[in-house]
């Protein structure tokens, strides 16, 4: 049975047929890894620990509820200063619930959104002062006169929070794309109050390879200004032939995004083809490799491009899944409610149908854990309130997960 070994502080000690991992006192029982299906393809991983890590399971009684199953495709969901919910609707529409998870509000009059395939709208989130400005930023796959781009908008909640007012579109992921897929996008807000935007690359062939060229906003994570303006002093600013907006490049679908509030630092997660999701730790000016590396196979069963993993000057994932789970989205969670759950990363699954808990020791995977299963759902966003893990999914609820 393996165990991981994290670094030379690790104490792995098999008892009863499972694995107590001890690091720096602090121990979880390791079992066998949580994924038991063939992989896709027989790629070797760059490191122990990068796929199919050791499970772990929840020691802490949970209780799981259902509070609303009649939303509508929900895609984003965001905790407002109350401890309600406002949640994006993929048709073109947000609600606000209530802590209950009671509907309160319906908000429309937003603008135009290409709902078809896997555009709509999108991800949502509140400006760090929102008490005060209430204002909030979302994203959309608007329609333009020749295909379809990513963009982000922004506006104030009405005192009735009926509607969104002075809406104003403050960056476009260009060039549009006639292709209706891999919008990406996910927006995180900096402890400066600027923005990290999550682009796809939009999926098809001939467009694809725009997520290695600089001068596209296509597979990238970009960092951009309350106002949609590149921050200043980027990795790229001043380069000729670049946007200097662009933070990190080589991305496929990244619908994931969130930062660990214990280290400032900034996660990814994002769709591989046929296996290789992947989960990565993004630094400023790194290329992640798409379409060039990947630890997946196209649709089609043919290799994806010269077919490797590794390349020089490429950043390897911090852990992929293969066969693929379809990471929606991340969250961390940052409570003592349950204090294992602590400092751990949570993804979204959407093909998989359940809930992933990854525990991170030193910026690496080291146990792997699956909630939820057996629901039928695809879980699209997360967000963590006051010890709870709430989830939105594809077919309209809204769960909440907390200590029993």
């Amino acid at each position: 049975m393996p165990i991981n070994p994290f670094n030379n502080k690790t104490l792995g000690i098999i008892i009863a047929g499972f694995a107590l991992n001890c690091v720096n006192i602090a121990c979880v029982s390791a079992q066998n890894p949580v994924e038991t299906e063939k992989p896709t393809a027989d790629y070797k991983p760059a490191f122990a620990g990068q796929t199919r890590i050791a499970g772990v399971k929840t020691e802490t009684p949970l209780a799981v509820s259902i509070l609303n199953e009649k939303l509508e495709n929900p895609w984003g969901i965001a905790v407002l200063p109350n401890g309600g919910f406002l949640i994006t609707q993929k048709q073109g529409s947000m609600v606000i619930l209530g802590a209950d998870g009671k509907l309160l509000k319906k908000i429309e009059g937003l603008p135009k959104v290409d709902a078809s395939g896997q555009g709509g709208l999108l991800d949502v989130t509140l400006d760090p002062d929102f008490a005060k400005n209430r204002m909030i930023y979302w994203a959309y796959s608007e329609p333009q006169a020749k295909g379809v781009l990513l963009a982000i908008a922004k506006g104030k909640l009405s005192a009735g929070e009926t509607k969104i007012e002075n809406q104003t579109i403050i960056y476009r992921a260009t060039p549009a794309h006639t292709g209706k897929l891999q919008y990406g996008s996910r927006i995180v807000f900096d402890k400066e109050g600027d923005l990290f935007v999550s682009v796809g690359e939009r999926s098809d062939k001939e467009v694809r390879i725009q997520a290695q060229a600089l001068n596209s906003s296509l597979g990238k994570i970009v960092h951009i200004t309350k106002a949609g303006k590149p921050v200043p002093n980027g990795p790229f600013a001043g380069k000729a032939d670049a946007k200097p907006e662009i933070y990190a490049y080589g991305f496929r679908n990244p619908d994931g995004l969130a930062i660990n509030p214990q280290t400032g630092d900034l996660w990814e997660a994002e769709f591989g083809p046929r296996g290789g999701d992947e989960v990565n730790l993004i630094k400023p000016g790194k290329n992640y490799g798409w379409p060039v590396i990947i630890y997946g196979i196209e649709y089609s069963g043919k290799a994806v491009g010269d077919g490797i993993q590794q390349k020089e000057g490429m950043e390897q994932p911090v852990y992929y899944w293969n066969p693929v789970i379809s990471p929606g989205s991340i969250a961390f969670y940052n409570s003592s409610v349950i204090p294992e759950w602590k400092g751990n990363l949570f993804v979204g699954a959407l093909s998989g149908s359940h809930i992933i808990r990854l525990v991170i020791k030193d910026n690496k995977i080291a146990g792997e854990e699956r909630l939820l299963e057996g629901k039928g759902e695809r879980f699209r966003d997360l967000v963590e309130k006051d010890g709870a893990l709430y989830a939105v999914t594809d077919n309209g609820k809204l769960y909440k997960i907390t200590k029993k």
